[in-house]
């Protein structure tokens, strides 16, 4: 799924840490997919998790990545919005919101795997990968101070409002999740959302007001 959003007061400069992600997600992923022993290494199975304790496996396995084209959309996706989400913690928290957001960033990519591994944990078949949980984090805490900013889909030309597409997503995500009939992780889509948008109404306590009023008043 393409996603397109424009912040305008997302500046090269003030994407440091987005980048240094970015460029992290990349070089980690590459070396996987080179070596198929590292990747079974560093993905996400609960099962091992349990059995020999291998608790790194929450926060590695969102560096590494199916293939190249999921690499690539995480990835995308992390440009786009990322930047936005680390200037907005910087405007309220100043240097240190940026290591605020590196933390969010990682508690998203572990905290979204959570219940994956209380509902998988005796499934040793089960496994995953990917930064999705992490960059539904950031997607949804864009959606939180900017709820009506425009996302595109592809092969939709008009843009949808931010805040109802995070409904459609959430309700999409919760779906398939329960029906799990493909490979994608949606429960971590899910949680991954859900998280971002707890830890910015908890960071900035003023949000919530300002994000009921802008829906109600439309922008």
């Amino acid at each position: 799924m393409k996603l397109i959003a424009a912040f305008t007061f997302v500046h090269f400069k003030n994407m440091s840490v987005t980048l240094l992600l970015i460029l992290t997600n990349v070089v980690i992923s590459l070396m996987a997919f080179r070596d198929r022993l590292l990747f079974s290494k560093l993905l996400f199975s609960p099962y091992f998790i349990r059995k020999d304790r291998e608790y790194y496996r929450f926060l590695s396995s969102g560096f590494i990545h199916a293939d190249y084209m999921h690499l690539a959309i995480n990835m995308y996706v992390l440009y786009i919005f990322g930047g936005g989400v680390e200037e907005y913690f910087f405007q309220i928290k100043g240097e240190s919101g940026r290591i605020i957001y590196l933390l969010f960033y990682l508690l998203a990519v572990v905290v979204s795997s959570i219940p994956s591994f209380e509902m998988r944990k005796h499934d040793v078949s089960y496994s995953s990968v990917g930064a999705s949980g992490a960059t539904s984090a950031i997607v949804f805490s864009s959606i939180v101070f900017a709820p009506w900013n425009r996302i595109y889909l592809m092969f939709i030309p008009i843009g949808i409002p931010a805040f109802i597409f995070g409904f459609i997503y959430l309700i999409y995500s919760y779906y398939m999740s329960k029906k799990g009939q493909d490979n994608i992780a949606h429960d971590v889509h899910f949680f991954g959302a859900l998280f971002g948008v707890i830890f910015t109404l908890l960071l900035d306590h003023g949000i919530l007001p300002y994000f009921i009023d802008s829906i109600l008043n439309g922008g």
